[in-house]
């Protein structure tokens, strides 16, 4: 394969930023959103990455999908790119560490979509945040009808759908769409520091945690409690748990270091 154009790995102190850089606006194409794709594989599969940000840059995180590319497609067409599209963003949420979406400048349309694809997204003070594709005949195809009424309910999700405006980020704040706000110019550098926490926590049973958190959400009560029972239990035949539960007794908590294994 090709080395990437677009999108890179970039791994510091357990910490892999997957770097958004086609400029002038990160407008997501096949080959951004393929390069996405492996950026995701290889940050699941190194051991030596605990956690991972999404990172677009100082000046702006995505303004969305390539539309000179999307408005030569005919529903056929567009069934193909939408699930290649749908697949790239689904790797990235199925991510088995915290992923948090560092957000500068804009993120709209399937920018956003990628950033709801995160564990956490935090913005810049001037950052915009949007699902502007009502504004252009169509509706948010990579997860923005879905993904954002789980995360808002559906009433926000269809205010912000329907009418297709542009968010600013203390009301996204407000409503839940962000998790935090922060200077533009430290934007990066927060993300990473809070990456660096869950770094230092057990890889296992961080990844059991937002496996339950997420399949259970799609699942009944019964079911997504069936599941943390077993991802539970499945954690105490690890080195981490024997690590963790001896440092607790021995030294008190939060002095714990894990293996991952």
């Amino acid at each position: 394969m090709a080395a990437p154009e677009f999108v890179t790995l970039q791994v510091d102190d357990g910490v892999g930023t997957i770097r958004l850089d086609r400029p002038k606006m990160n407008a997501i194409d096949e080959q951004l959103h393929q390069e996405v794709r492996a950026a995701a594989i290889e940050a699941s599969e190194r051991a030596e990455v605990r956690a991972v940000v999404l990172y677009g840059g100082e000046r702006v995180f995505a303004a969305g999908a390539d539309i000179k590319a999307m408005s030569q497609l005919d529903g056929s067409g567009m069934t193909a790119w939408g699930r290649e599209l749908q697949s790239s963003f689904r790797t990235v949420a199925h991510i088995p560490k915290p992923v948090i979406a560092a957000i500068t400048g804009y993120a709209l349309g399937g920018g956003y979509e990628l950033a709801l694809c995160a564990d956490f997204r935090l913005l810049g003070a001037s950052a915009k945040i949007g699902q502007p594709e009502i504004l252009l005949g169509v509706i948010p195809g990579a997860g923005g009808t879905q993904r954002l009424a789980r995360l808002v309910g559906p009433a926000k999700a269809k205010d912000l759908v329907f009418t297709g405006r542009h968010v600013g980020a203390q009301e996204a704040l407000e409503i839940g769409l962000a998790d935090a706000v922060v200077p533009d110019d430290e934007v990066y550098a927060t993300a990473v520091a809070m990456a660096r926490k869950f770094a230092a926590g057990p890889p296992l049973a961080l990844a059991a945690a937002k496996r339950a958190i997420d399949e259970g959400l799609d699942s009944t009560l019964d079911e997504g409690l069936a599941l943390e029972s077993r991802l539970f239990a499945e954690l105490f035949d690890t080195e981490d748990q024997k690590t963790g539960m001896t440092s607790f007794l021995e030294n008190g908590p939060g002095k714990a270091q894990f293996s991952g294994r």
